[in-house]
Parts: C-alpha cells; structure tokens; sequence
C-alpha cells in the first residue's frame, strides 16, 4: 500500500473502528454507513436547494442545487450519485453536488433513482433516463439551458452517466459533456488493478462481485450496454469527456480502457489518474487534498465547455 499521507490517516482510521468490508456490512448496514457518512461532509452554501419528482412511470427525486451569483439562466449538471446501485442517494453525495453548483456556475439536479437489491437492473437507468429527459424538457421552468446540459457521476453513478450519454446521443439529445468519475464499465474481476488494489482499500474487489449480484441477479446485464459498457456498441458521437480514475482502485484500469475507447471513436477525452489515492477520494473534498484537486479539475472542465456551448 503507497497512499499519500492524508489518505494513509484516513485508512487507519476507518480501520481503528473496527468497520467491516462493504459485503459483510450487508444492504443496510452500507446504507447506514454512507447516509453518515454524507451528513458529516458539509458543502458550502449555495443559492437555492429544491427537492422535487422528474416524471416517469414511479417518478424520481430530483434535488435542485442553485448557485449563488445573479440571476439568468444556467447550464445544467445531471449528477447521479455512487454505491454500487445498493446504498447512497441524495444525502449522501449532498456535499459533492454544493461544491459543483458553486465551482462551476451551473444548476445541478442529483438524481435520486432506485436501488438495488429491492429494485435490481435495469431500474436505475429506467429512472436516470427518464429523470434526464424530464429535466432536459423541463429546463426552463427552473432556469436551466436545455442546450448546456452535461451527465455526471462516480463508480456505479459513473456508470449511469455513461449510459445516459449513450442513449442521448441515440434519441437525438445533445450533451454537452459527460464526467465519468471512478466509472464501473463491466463485471470482469481479472484486470490488473482489480488484483493488485483486491483488499486493504475502501473498495474490494470482493465488493464489486458482491455489488454486481445484487444488480444484476440473474446476469441479464452482461450483454446490455444499459449496464455493460464494453457491450455499449459504437461510441462516435458521443459527448466529450473528463474520466477520473484512482491509482488505487480496482475500478482503475476499467474506466481507463473506457476512456481509450472514447478516445479511439474520436471522442474528445481527458483521462486523468490521481496518484496515491483510493476508490471514493473525489467526495472527501476538505479531507483529502487530491479531492480538492480533482474538482478543481472537473469544474474547470465544465466551465470550459458550458462557456464554448451554443447558448439558449
């Protein structure tokens, strides 16, 4: 193990507690663990916060973030939240979604979709889908630029962005830009990364096996690009992108072959690995001077392309 300092503190404390691996915390224990864990990580204040339902066939909680600065209409970030479809929400990724509200200038609506195992695949992108098209449609009753509109998300959020990308640029609605933070692409457990970073970190590999039965029970997933980028299909076309990756991730050399494949379909791409640091950094911004370096990125990134964007 080659953490940086700050993230080497952090490991030894959460071991100090004596937490288990995510698998034997089971469904709510992890469940219990991030809603924690999000209430005690504050973001800054922002303008406006506003819970509301997207349509769909059971709707979907929506959280408005709005920033603070003058009035007049802003591109839109749709974040959709990790935890391996299983535990997190709204809550949780509360802080993370204030900081790009405020870093970036732009209205960000945190996507609260389904969870497994209640819900398995494909109910989160059912309602990460639905949820985009109905922000995209709905745009300007709160505000938003339906013309300025990009996905987000990290780990199996990552994932979720990923596929909205995908289906938007199938159905005819332009993105902006997709940030693909620590994306899960596939259920293969025999990537270099996935041995080398396999215990001792937040994420196990074990974890990810455990995560994927719970989503995809019945393995319907493994030849779905709803769930399975590797098995997404052509890529041109789609929305530039950011793809954040942690030198200590088994998540690691996924979401990097992903960005290649990007890359290779003429994707404009930016792959940027993050040294000495682990599954789940880019949230632990104020603890972890790498989180603040990679939002500091992701938000210069968002800036860039909302401000070259065809405005409304």
């Amino acid at each position: 193990m080659v953490l940086d300092a700050q993230s080497e503190t952090l490991i030894e404390a959460m071991r100090s507690t004596g937490m288990l691996p995510l698998r034997d915390l089971g469904v709510e224990g992890c469940r219990n663990m991030t809603d924690q864990q999000g209430a005690a990580i504050r973001g800054p204040q922002v303008s406006g916060v506003e819970d509301t339902v997207a349509g769909g066939p059971d709707g979907v909680p929506i959280r408005l973030y709005r920033p603070t600065g003058p009035p007049g209409t802003l591109p839109l970030v749709l974040f959709f939240h990790g935890g391996g479809w299983v535990m997190g929400g709204i809550g949780s990724h509360d802080a993370t979604c204030r900081h790009l509200a405020d870093d970036v200038g732009c209205l960000v609506a945190s996507v609260g979709y389904r969870l497994a195992p209640e819900n398995p695949f494909p109910a989160a992108i059912d309602d990460a889908w639905a949820a985009t098209c109905w922000l995209i449609d709905h745009a300007g009753e709160f505000g938003g630029d339906p013309r300025r509109v990009a996905v987000a998300g990290d780990s199996a959020g990552g994932n979720l962005a990923a596929v909205v990308a995908r289906l938007a640029r199938d159905q005819g609605r332009a993105l902006s830009f997709q940030l693909l933070i620590y994306p899960v692409v596939d259920r293969r457990l025999d990537r270099p990364s996935m041995v080398e970073n396999a215990e001792g970190y937040l994420l196990e590999r074990a974890d990810v096996e455990w995560f994927w039965a719970l989503y995809d029970p019945d393995g319907m997933a493994a030849t779905d690009g709803r769930a399975t980028l590797t098995a997404a299909g052509a890529l041109e076309g789609l929305a530039p992108a950011l793809v954040i990756t942690a030198e200590h991730d088994p998540l690691r050399d996924e979401g990097e072959e992903y960005g290649k494949r990007l890359r290779d379909a003429g994707v404009p791409v930016t792959v940027r690995r993050y040294p000495r640091v682990f599954h789940g950094f880019f949230g632990m911004r104020g603890i972890l001077d790498a989180a603040t370096a990679a939002a500091e990125e992701a938000a210069s990134a968002l800036r860039s392309v909302f401000a070259d964007a065809p405005q409304r």
